[in-house]
């Protein structure tokens, strides 16, 4: 049987195309523009599936880059091909399903925007849309739930993960950096979920919905933001202890937050900086970071960047603190970690280094997040005793 013609050969038999693994392979030489090489360094097969594109997308994706058709493109094709796969007709899909296939095109499509330098109504349009289907989707599985605080900054969208054993041992806040928000963070959160923690997966000021839709920046006033959700949290868990779990650039800011609130009693930072340097005069700040702090001039985002900083003259953490790092992290060294560790004021802090992790270990993610969250329920536990 030709397998590479029509769909349907004969009656009865229906044919599902991939051509990403041959496509790769034949490709002579590479991916045709700069853009594609960036995002196929960027974005391993191991770092798409950390946030959320399953390992046959994830290898289409990778393989029809890199023989040439451009990542937004090919993005939105599979998302399209996720909700309506030529098998579709085959039997009518239950909710488990429909389900998979949602979630599965959200991902797809916020990977297809992740190239996109700044903010535009085409990259909001896109954003929107895996929104919506991340939004259906969890109205089939009932595990989570949209949520939206309103701050004195603006509001913040999230995702809330109830404990999925009935009372909880605490609450936690799962942020991301420039890139990884809030929808990206499923795994980790329903990790948390299942071992009691009440867990938001949170677009914190400059990320995700809170950016896209809302127009909410990272700010000289982002701590008051962050405060305002810390205080939808206390009202709706009774007060909980909380932790908070930050990951690549929002381990900088989880760490700074921990030393400001102390309603944070455990810290977990995963794979951030200790410093956000300033550029050399001359060198302009990349646009993913000037679109992270809205439509300011560069040296206001230059400010504002240095306030992140989780090792400040007037920071100081005390609290129970996890530092999750990679030994071929490209963005933080080891040795950077290490000095940010020993910095640390936490009679209770452990580091835990994954000798061949990547930036924020997203090729070892199950161990990855068994060890966050069985930490963060384990120092919850303990303070909610």
């Amino acid at each position: 049987m030709d397998l590479t013609g029509d769909r349907e050969a004969t009656p009865g038999v229906i044919i599902r195309p991939f051509s990403g693994r041959s496509a790769a392979a034949k490709a002579p030489g590479g991916p045709s523009s700069a853009e594609s090489q960036s995002a196929l360094a960027q974005y391993t097969l191991e770092r798409l599936m950390a946030y959320g594109v399953h390992h046959a997308d994830a290898v289409e994706l990778s393989g029809r880059v890199t023989a040439g058709e451009t990542w937004q493109a090919v993005g939105a094709d599979l998302a399209a091909t996720c909700l309506a796969p030529p098998e579709a007709s085959v039997a009518p899909a239950g909710p488990a399903t429909a389900a998979n296939r949602l979630y599965r095109a959200s991902a797809l499509l916020r990977m297809s925007q992740q190239m996109m330098p700044g903010d535009d109504d085409q990259r909001r349009e896109i954003y929107a849309s895996a929104a919506d289907l991340y939004r259906r989707a969890a109205a089939l599985t009932g595990d989570r739930e949209p949520v939206l605080v309103e701050t004195d900054q603006g509001p913040l969208a999230g995702w809330w993960y109830p404990s999925q054993g009935g009372s909880s041992v605490g609450c936690a806040v799962v942020i991301g950096g420039l890139e990884g928000w809030a929808m990206d963070f499923g795994d980790v959160a329903m990790a948390l979920a299942r071992r009691n923690v009440a867990t938001m997966a949170l677009d914190g000021p400059g990320q995700g919905e809170s950016r896209m839709a809302h127009h909410h920046y990272l700010t000289p006033c982002w701590v008051r933001s962050y405060q305002g959700v810390f205080d939808h949290l206390a009202a709706r868990t009774g007060g909980a202890p909380m932790a908070i779990i930050g990951n690549s650039l929002g381990g900088a800011l989880a760490m700074r937050l921990a030393s400001r609130d102390a309603r944070i009693v455990a810290c977990c930072n995963n794979g951030g900086p200790r410093a956000i340097g300033r550029p050399p005069p001359n060198v302009t700040l990349p646009a993913k970071i000037l679109a992270f702090c809205g439509e300011v001039a560069p040296e206001a985002a230059a400010e504002i960047l240095a306030t992140l900083n989780p090792a400040a003259p007037d920071a100081q953490v005390n609290c129970p603190l996890l530092i999750v790092h990679g030994a071929l992290d490209h963005l933080v060294s080891t040795e950077a970690a290490q000095s940010l560790f020993d910095w640390a004021e936490s009679a209770d802090k452990q580091m835990v280094i994954y000798s061949d992790g990547d930036h924020c270990v997203y090729n070892h993610s199950d161990d990855k997040h068994n060890l966050i969250s069985d930490w963060v329920s384990d120092r919850l536990s303990a303070r909610s005793q």
